[in-house]
């Protein structure tokens, strides 16, 4: 059951059965000459979808950009400031404490925007309890990363040892061929890839990663290792929805 996809009604039916809604994020930002620009958000959001299905877990809209500044030397990166990321974050909740949501649960598919998260729902606590909603003490985010879920990051060793990387990762990169096989690319990779930089300003990240890829290998890429971490993720991560909205 997808928000965007049904009636208010429909929506106040599901809240006399639970009050939790599952919210994918990702990123719209470079992957590599292979990797598309929305593999973070693609990724979130089929999982979320899956978990949903799984759990009978109300799904909302996928948030498609995030805090991607150090991408941004890259055609086609887009980005939110973390004050910007934060300011949306805390309206989407706060939206949603007043219509009756009190649990939710973030699908993330991308690493950047972790710690904004993190700002961002101690924010909320804070701003949702000096609206006098009732009961607004229940409130609870929970922030599960699809790609570090342990089934997920078992599995990507498996198939790709130390040529997983960290960016533009052949796990996302088949997971989005699962999805959109017939939006798979092909391009000359370098065998020498680019690892171990820190991440400052966008510039930067292109002089040091100047094809965007950071260690990995998306050559490995297949769909069918894209259906394999995507039941794994959906498996594992329904379980932690089910713990997170039974508590």
């Amino acid at each position: 059951m997808q928000l965007h996809l049904s009636t208010w009604p429909e929506v106040e039916d599901y809240l006399t059965r639970s009050r939790t809604l599952i919210l994918p994020i990702g990123s719209t930002e470079q992957h590599g000459p292979t990797g598309l620009i929305g593999t973070d958000a693609i990724c979130a959001e089929a999982i979320a979808k899956g978990v949903g299905e799984e759990t009978g877990a109300l799904v909302g809209p996928t948030i498609n950009v995030g805090m991607a500044l150090h991408h941004l030397a890259f055609p086609g990166s887009m980005s939110l400031k973390p004050s910007t990321l934060i300011a949306l974050i805390r309206d989407y909740l706060t939206s949603l404490t007043r219509s009756g949501f009190r649990r939710f649960f973030f699908i993330n598919g991308h690493g950047g925007n972790m710690a904004t998260l993190k700002a961002a729902f101690a924010e909320t606590y804070d701003h949702v309890a000096m609206l006098g909603i009732e009961d607004a003490d229940q409130m609870k985010c929970h922030l599960a990363n699809w790609f570090m879920a342990r089934s997920v990051y078992s599995l990507a060793k498996e198939l790709y040892g130390d040529q997983e990387g960290s960016h533009a990762t052949p796990s996302e990169v088949a997971l989005t061929q699962f999805v959109y096989p017939e939006a798979i690319k092909q391009a000359e990779l370098s065998k020498n890839v680019a690892r171990g930089h820190r991440i400052y300003s966008a510039a930067n990240f292109r002089q040091n990663y100047p094809d965007g890829r950071m260690g990995s290998n998306p050559d490995l890429a297949t769909p069918a290792h894209g259906e394999r971490l995507y039941k794994a993720a959906v498996k594992e991560i329904s379980e932690a929805y089910r713990t997170f909205a039974d508590a």
